[in-house]
């Protein structure tokens, strides 16, 4: 991680984050529609704590997020850091912006083992959806080359932008 000075109350630093790829065993994708953005879909995520490592950090972020339990998933694959950064005047976490660590991981059991309406204060509703399904239009601007080079390290595939954003 890259340190520099702190200005203007905002640390020069990046975040650490980490991001799950849930797969179930058709190939699907989990996403999650963010609370606070209607039609902002996403991975589930989270910051990394201190003194925890990513696979730890992911396992809290899940069960925060989505109500997994490590024993309900495989991880396949990790791969990162990606990097992008945070809009001038957003001071959430004090940070230029996030270092996000992608792991991919296979559903062990049914898909109903996810309660698509009782989920936390992150996501107000989740849905499974074929991989080329995805929109860079659902991101915000400042996630979108992330996801761009996410989606082609981990499914050879390019996002596609389209008029449609809705998922409901």
């Amino acid at each position: 991680m890259e340190i520099a000075m702190e200005s203007d109350s905002v640390l020069l630093t990046y975040r650490p984050n980490v991001a799950l790829i849930l797969e179930n065993t058709e190939g699907q994708i989990l996403i999650g529609e963010r609370r606070d953005v209607a039609e902002a879909w996403q991975f589930p995520q989270g910051g990394v704590e201190d003194g925890e490592s990513f696979e730890q950090a992911l396992y809290r972020e899940v069960k925060e997020e989505i109500l997994l339990t490590p024993e309900s998933y495989r991880i396949l694959e990790s791969k990162g850091p990606y990097r992008y950064q945070f809009p001038k005047g957003f001071e959430k976490y004090r940070a230029l912006g996030q270092e996000q660590h992608y792991f991919r991981a296979l559903l062990l059991g049914e898909k109903s083992l996810l309660k698509m309406e009782d989920t936390s204060c992150e996501f107000r509703a989740l849905r499974w959806i074929a991989p080329n399904a995805f929109r860079i239009s659902w991101l915000p601007l400042m996630k979108q080359p992330v996801y761009q080079k996410v989606f082609q390290d981990f499914f050879q595939l390019t996002l596609m932008s389209s008029s449609e954003t809705s998922l409901k």
